[in-house]
């Protein structure tokens, strides 16, 4: 059993900047934070469970819903100063100004990281395959993996994200936890059993998968700017570099294609929609698995801490105990406890204070 009080104070800095770095760059400034409140048991309260925006059926109606939907997933506006600002503040308070507070909290506990990758670990960027991660945010995942089994859940496929961030200590989670493989090098308990890839539970609908793929890249060959992705057990359909003026006829487009598939789902994130299995899992399954794999689903002396920034980590903010850290540039509907909305000063101050 790892000494928590000797991997806090020596992982410190890293948890520090591997928190710090992952805010984006944007010029919105936070007022000071209140204090959040912290059971005795050192977990965080939860918030109220945000409404998946999934879509199931047609009709005039249906569409114009789909369409708003598909804009408020891809917000482009910041929130203005007002009293509805103020209380989102208090209620997802600053991970950055509360850090001192999260530590107090997880002394004597054994600390779980798990991270999203694009838009956490990497900026967000019109074409998905360049979105590579910074080599200072490489060293910072790479410092915390040292102390703590450290994940990337990510939507993305998994030999993509790991040849993105290109770190062996890690687990990493794909296509939204449905193909997770364990760390090939770390610590022993990280790397308990030989077996390398350990937890697909969508491996029969592969063929489909496929089948769906080349079905939608001739669909949107015909919608300039479109761009699918295969994440190997889900797909993504980037509409960030579509004119807005047709993403109705995509929307319709990728609808139309599913209702021949009953078996997927299909679901939304930033300026992307997202095609997957329809089985109960999601990227807090994953979380849960992994918390499992390790013997700590069942333990009070466990601090699961999750960092992420779009629709689907919501999942993973609901999973029992975790501390969640939502990423944004504006105020949105979230269960995440603490938030980063693009601290640029305090990110400085943060990390100079914190070598």
């Amino acid at each position: 059993m790892t000494n928590q009080n000797v991997v806090i104070s020596e992982a410190k800095t890293g948890l520090a900047v591997a928190t710090a770095v992952a805010v984006s760059e944007s010029n919105f400034y936070s007022p000071a934070m209140p204090k959040p409140l912290v059971a005795a048991n050192g977990y965080f309260p939860r918030k109220k469970s945000i409404k998946k925006l999934e879509t199931n059926g047609g009709g005039g109606a249906r569409i114009n819903a789909f369409i708003d939907s598909m804009r408020a997933s891809s917000p482009t506006r910041r929130a203005s100063e007002t009293e509805d600002q103020k209380s989102w503040i208090i209620h997802h308070p600053s991970a950055l100004s509360m850090f001192e507070d999260i530590m107090n909290a997880s002394e004597g506990k054994e600390i779980v990281v798990f991270l999203d990758y694009d838009g956490t670990l990497s900026p967000i960027v019109e074409d998905p395959d360049r979105a590579f991660m910074t080599n200072e945010m490489r060293e910072a995942v790479r410092d915390v993996a040292k102390y703590f089994p450290t994940a990337i859940v990510s939507g993305r496929c998994r030999a993509k994200v790991h040849n993105f961030v290109k770190l062996s200590e890690l687990y990493y989670a794909g296509s939204h936890g449905l193909d997770i493989q364990r760390p090939t090098k770390g610590h022993k308990k990280q790397r308990k059993g030989n077996q390398s890839v350990f937890c697909q539970p969508a491996r029969e609908f592969l063929p489909m998968i496929e089948e769906v793929h080349k079905i939608l890249l001739e669909k949107m060959k015909f919608i300039p700017g479109a761009k699918v992705e295969n994440n190997k057990f889900c797909l993504s359909v980037h509409f960030r570099c579509v004119d807005e003026r047709i993403w109705g006829e995509l929307g319709e487009q990728v609808r139309e294609v599913l209702k021949n598939y009953p078996t997927l789902r299909l679901s939304q994130g930033r300026k992307v929609l997202e095609i997957r299995p329809a089985i109960k899992w999601d990227k807090g399954s994953a979380l849960e698995f992994l918390l499992e794999s390790l013997g700590y689903d069942k333990s009070n002396n466990v601090l699961p801490v999750y960092i992420g920034d779009d629709r689907t980590d919501e999942d993973a903010f609901k999973v029992h105990s975790i501390l969640s850290v939502e990423i944004s540039t504006i105020r949105k509907v979230t269960d995440g406890d603490f938030c980063l909305l693009g601290f640029a000063q305090e990110r400085t101050r943060f990390r100079n204070s914190s070598v």
